[in-house]
């Protein structure tokens, strides 16, 4: 596998030692919304985070008016609320300032995470795409983020995959620094196990959820994560 890390590609014989360790804690669930959430979202959120423990929820639309997505997320961050779930909006860190969101993720071109930290305050979570690349997700981790995401790991048609990490990567990571790390891409019930074992601490996941039952895709994931 190629990649463009400045760090170079992990050396196979180095990543294959490391593995899962068990003083971290347990693997959660992240959820990402589909792009579309009106309608019957709000109902078909409320089955999903009924269904099993989920850490995060990830507010992610585009393309649209910010006036318009604020309403949007509105009701949504209420049930977060209401299930001690943490509501992360993506990309934005002004549409985070005006909901008074729990955290923003910001993908390379969103901003810095020192900017989001002096908007958005110190007890606001911080995370950073970082795709493929141990040295962005060293400039995130110096830059005060609150964790980093790697991904996609697996093919994906939530967006346009450029980068695919091998799960080694989560083990270089969760072996080397504290801060936590998210898997992202493609994840499903039947594939979350090998980025488990190799050291994420989220699993963030999107279409394996609203594409179907989202209250039996969150047990089936469960099931793993608690295995």
């Amino acid at each position: 596998m190629t990649s463009d890390d400045p760090l170079g590609p992990l050396d196979p014989d180095f990543a294959i030692s490391f593995k899962r360790d068990d003083r971290r804690p347990p693997c959660q669930l992240y959820l990402i919304s589909p792009l579309d959430v009106g309608g019957a979202f709000p109902d078909r959120l409320v089955r999903a985070l009924d269904a099993g423990p989920v850490a995060a929820f990830q507010f992610r639309v585009k393309d649209m008016d910010q006036h318009m997505a604020a309403r949007l997320a509105e009701p949504l961050q209420r049930i977060c609320a209401d299930r001690d779930v943490a509501f992360i909006v993506n990309d934005s860190i002004s549409l985070a300032k005006r909901l008074g969101a729990d955290g923003v993720h910001l993908g390379q071109e969103d901003g810095d995470p020192r900017e989001a930290r002096d908007v958005l305050g110190p007890n606001v979570q911080v995370g950073v795409t970082c795709h493929d690349s141990r040295h962005l997700a060293m400039e995130a981790g110096d830059g005060g983020a609150d964790y980093v995401a790697f991904g996609s790991f697996f093919p994906t048609t939530t967006k346009e995959v450029k980068h695919r990490p091998d799960p080694s990567v989560l083990s270089w990571w969760s072996t080397l620094f504290e801060l936590p790390c998210v898997a992202i891409g493609g994840i499903t019930p039947d594939n979350a196990p090998s980025l488990i074992a190799a050291g994420a601490d989220f699993l963030a996941v999107c279409g394996s959820v609203w594409n179907g039952d989202e209250a039996a895709a969150v047990r089936a994931f469960d099931a793993v994560l608690t295995k």
